[in-house]
């Protein structure tokens, strides 16, 4: 066997023999129903005023930027109302 033939040799054999050093580990663990839910951000709990404003963008059929122009205006008049509210009846 010439030098070049076992210098190959070699080569291939270090290659085979580091391959289990690369190879994948194994999967971490799966998350418990509970650490999920934690992780996800929970949804926000909508107020009265905004689900009304919705209901009132719906029956218009507004979409789109009408949809967001008229709900925009809709809470700001909800939150002004609800401000006064409190004064008013003193």
């Amino acid at each position: 066997m010439t030098f070049t033939s076992r210098l190959a040799v070699v080569a291939l054999a270090s290659l085979l023999a580091t391959g289990t050093a690369f190879a994948q580990t194994a999967a971490p663990a799966a998350k418990t129903d509970a650490a999920a839910m934690t992780d996800k951000k929970a949804p926000k709990e909508r107020s009265a005023g905004s689900l009304e404003c919705s209901k009132q963008a719906d029956t218009k059929g507004l979409k789109g930027k009408e949809r967001k122009k008229f709900r925009r205006e809709c809470m700001k008049e909800a939150k002004a109302g609800a401000t006064t509210a409190p004064a008013d009846k003193k």
